[in-house]
This record gives C-alpha cells, structure tokens and sequence, in this order.
C-alpha cells in the first residue's frame, strides 16, 4: 500500500500537516526535530540509505513541512552511494537555499519519491485572495505594494520572504534570522518613520520569484501577529494563494484584539507572482 511521509523541521507547520494526513510516517533531519511531533530522524550524509528505507515502507509520497537550516555535514559519515552526490549537494549549498532545496527534491524524484506540496495536502491553510479581518488604509495598501516590489527585486538573491514598510520605506528586510528577528528590528527602531503620525508600517510576506512552492512557502500565524502588534504595525499582507496561515481562527482573534488587518493579497503591476 502507497504511503506519504512527513519530513518535519521546526515550528507548528509540520504537526499541523500531519494532523491531516492519514497514519503519515514522520521523520526529521537530524537537529531540526519539531515539537510535540515524534519523529525518525535522519542525515543529509546517509541520504540514500534513508530514502532506501522509505521504499521498504511502502512510501511513494513525501512532503516537506516546517522549518530547516543548513546542516553540518560530517564527511565521516557519508556511506558510498550518498557520497557520490556530495559534489552535487556541496555545489548546491554554495550557491543558496533555493539551489539546495531544489537539489534535494531532485534526488528524492530520482529516486522515485514523488514531492507533494502544503497546497495539495492541506490547502485550506492558504488563504485565498481578499481581506480577512481590518481594514487596510490607502497608505497601508501603498505599503504593500512597496514591499512587494522590494521583494520582488531581493528575491532572486536568495535573501528572505518578508519585508516591513511604512511610510514607502523599508524598515526591515527578513534575512536568515527570520521572521521573528525582522519584527524585533522593526520593533526597536520604530522612529525611523519620518511622519510619527502617519501610516505605522506594514508586514509583507511572499515566496521569492521562481522558487518552487512546493516547499519552504512562507508561513504566518497568531505569533507572526503578536510580533507585528509589538512593532506598532498597521497589520500583515501577504501574496494570496503562496503563504501559509497557520491557526487562522487565533490569528484572526489576535488581530483584531489589537487592531490589525489581516490581507491576502492579489498581484500588483508588476509583480512576478
């Protein structure tokens, strides 16, 4: 019988995936372990014994939920068949997470493993186009469609999927440290708006342009909330039908008990999508 396994990192995306998923085997990449969540771990340097091991349990399907870094190889623990690949995976690692993850599910499909995306298992956690709750203003909508353009341009750089705008200037771009770290700058530097009674900023999230969506789509949630209401932000847009919402009835409640608008939004001129 065709089974799909989970391959879960850090955060609440990959238990909220397996909650939808029939029997689903669970395993992680040695060191990202998700919370709550039980999970096999395994190597990058054992690679093809792990994907061996998913054959012999009858695993057809794989899909990847939650977050990674890159891992540390250790060159000592490459058995010979995964180490025939290291050139490849090493190239990869240089040249960007976008170029490795693509990699990665190159090899899973070589090796007869179909990649399944958030969207095909559990679509009801990406929003379709249209405001959710709140009101964007027409400075807010502005903003928006500034920072869909910052990323837009940053994108292809292999940076991150968020930026924060107000007033039509860039306060914060989300670099490694992710999401969090963004909001936090945002939340300290606050006085960088030149109008202290304009518009307060908004929170954008997109996929980068070309990445493939079948993994690592940007992921929102009530903590992307909070962190946005600490940094005096007008409230969160993201491009509609690429971002994760995770726990949409909590976000919603968190949004509105601090005056947030929630906005999936569509394409703006010039927007890649």
């Amino acid at each position: 019988m065709s089974r799909i396994a989970l391959i879960a990192g850090q955060g609440a995306l990959a238990p909220a995936v397996a909650a939808c998923l029939d029997d689903p085997l669970v395993y992680t990449l040695q060191g990202f372990a998700p919370e709550g969540l039980p999970a096999t771990p395994f190597r990058l340097e054992r690679l093809i014994p792990f994907m061996d091991e998913l054959h012999a349990q009858g695993v057809t399907r794989v899909i990847f939920a939650g977050a990674i870094r890159r891992p540390r190889l250790d060159p000592e623990l490459f058995d010979p068949r995964t180490a025939q690949l290291v050139p490849r995976i090493l190239s990869a690692l240089q040249s960007g997470d976008d170029a490795a993850l693509r990699t990665v599910l190159d090899i899973f499909e070589e090796n007869d493993l179909a990649i399944c995306s958030v969207s095909e298992i559990t679509p009801d956690l990406i929003p379709d186009e249209g405001v959710l709750t709140g009101a964007p203003s027409d400075a807010d909508r502005r903003d928006v469609q500034r920072a869909a353009e910052i990323l837009a341009q940053t994108g292809p750089l292999d940076l991150g999927q968020g930026a924060v705008v107000a007033q039509g200037l860039c306060l914060a771009l989300e670099t490694l440290p992710g999401t969090a770290a963004m909001l936090d700058f945002a939340a300290r530097h606050t006085d960088l708006r030149p109008n202290p009674a304009g518009a307060r900023g908004i929170l954008y999230k997109a996929p980068k342009p070309g990445q493939d969506r079948r993994i690592d789509l940007p992921t929102l949630g009530p903590d992307s909330v909070d962190q946005a209401a600490a940094a005096g932000l007008a409230g969160i847009a993201w491009q509609a039908g690429g971002v994760i919402l995770l726990d949409r009835a909590e976000a919603l409640r968190r949004a509105e008990a601090a005056g947030l608008f929630l906005w999936a939004a569509g394409p703006f001129a010039g927007d890649p999508g």
